[in-house]
C-alpha cells in the first residue's frame, strides 16, 4: 500500500507540487527524499531550507513517514544524529519494511564516531538495525556496514564474533557493494576507512 498523495508546498520553491511527485515540475529539486543519494551533493543552505519545509509539514502531519523520513535524510547530512535517529525511528514505527530506515538508524546511533569507541550496548543495537535492513532486502553495502562494525568494534578489541569481519565482507562483494556506496558510507558515518576494510 503506497504513502497517501497530499498537497504541498515544494520544499525548495514554494511551488505548489503534490507528494507523489518526484521532482518539482518548476525548479527540478526532490519534493520528498527518499534516498541519501538525492540529497548527497546538496548544499548545506539548501538542506537546511528542506529540513525547515519538512518541519512544518510534520507539525500538520507529525505521522507521515514520508515527512519523518525526508527530514531525518536533511538531519542526517548536516551531522545531526540524534535528530536524524528519532525522525528514522518515528518512520520505523510507521512503516517497518523499509530497508534504508533501518540502515540509517544505525548509522545515526554511531554519531559520528568510530564503532570502537561505542559501548557494547549500542554495538548490539546496531547490529539488530542493520540485520532487520538485511532480513528485508540484503544490499550488499548493509552487508559492509556489518563488516565495519565487525571489524572496528569486534577485531579491534579481540573480540570473538561470528560471522567475522571477514566472512562478512565477503558477503558483501557477492552481493555487489560498489566503490560508491562505500565512499559514501565513510561520508555519512564521518569516519575514516579502516585500511583492513
Amino acid at each position: 500500500m503506497g504513502a497517501k498523495v497530499i498537497t504541498v508546498k515544494c520544499p525548495n520553491c514554494d511551488g505548489a507540487v503534490d507528494t507523489g511527485q518526484k521532482t518539482c515540475v518548476y525548479c527540478k529539486q526532490p519534493v520528498v527524499i527518499s534516498t541519501f543519494s538525492s540529497i548527497y551533493e546538496m548544499p548545506t543552505p539548501l538542506l537546511h531550507k528542506y529540513a525547515g519545509a519538512y518541519k512544518k509539514l510534520l507539525l500538520d502531519s507529525p505521522d507521515n513517514n514520508e515527512f519523518n523520513n525526508s527530514i531525518a535524510m536533511c538531519y542526517l547530512k548536516l551531522g545531526l544524529y540524534e535528530e536524524a535517529y528519532e525522525a528514522f525511528r518515528k518512520t520505523i514505527e510507521g512503516s517497518f519494511d523499509n530497508s534504508e530506515t533501518y540502515f540509517y538508524a544505525a548509522i545515526c546511533l554511531l554519531g559520528g564516531k568510530k564503532a570502537f569507541s561505542a559501548a557494547q550496548n549500542l554495538i548490539e543495537k546496531i547490529e539488530k538495525y542493520i540485520l532487520s535492513a538485511i532480513k528485508i532486502e540484503p544490499k550488499g553495502i548493509y552487508w559492509y556496514f556489518l563488516a565495519y562494525i565487525k571489524y572496528d568494534y569486534f577485531e579491534r578489541k579481540y573480540f570473538n564474533t561470528t560471522p567475522n569481519y571477514k566472512e562478512v565482507l565477503a558477503r558483501a562483494d557477492s552481493c555487489g557493494v560498489s566503490p560508491f556506496d562505500i565512499e559514501q558510507l565513510y561520508g555519512i558515518l564521518g569516519v575514516s576507512r579502516p585500511d583492513a576494510l
